[in-house]
Formats: structure tokens, sequence, C-alpha cells
């Protein structure tokens, strides 16, 4: 299996990679929404940082539901 440390994507990739549109990564990068960085005017992004926001964002989407969950049966 390839070694994947360290993999620097594109924008096109990390649009692929998510299954969205590539408007919608360059909005999220733009606005400081996920991990990139420019080289040249161009966006790109770590592997890594990405699969790791992916966690984050997933961890905070279940603390979210928790919360609502607590928040309408009180007690339980």
């Amino acid at each position: 299996m390839k070694d994947e440390t360290g993999e620097i994507l594109t924008l096109d990739n990390v649009a692929a990679y998510l299954k969205v549109g590539k408007r919608t990564v360059y909005r999220l990068a733009a606005a400081k929404k996920i991990p990139a960085f420019k080289v040249g005017g161009t966006w790109r992004f770590s592997r890594t940082d990405i699969d790791i926001w992916i966690k984050q964002q997933s961890m905070e989407g279940l603390n979210a539901s928790r919360a609502d969950n607590t928040a309408k049966n009180p007690g339980k």
C-alpha cells in the first residue's frame, strides 16, 4: 500500500475525496474552515490534515447531537 503520509492534495483532489463540489472546497478554504495553504496562489491541502479535520467534524456533530438530545430529554 502507498504511504500517504505528507501527501499534498489539490482542490480537485479534495473535492473528489470529500464528494463535494470544487466551489464548496474553495469557499471552505477561503473562509479558513478547512485546513489549507496556498502555493503560488493555488490552494493545496495536506491529506493528513484533511483526515484529522474530518474526524473533528464528525466528533463535533456527535457532541452537538448528544447535547441536543440531553436538552430535549433532561434527566435521561
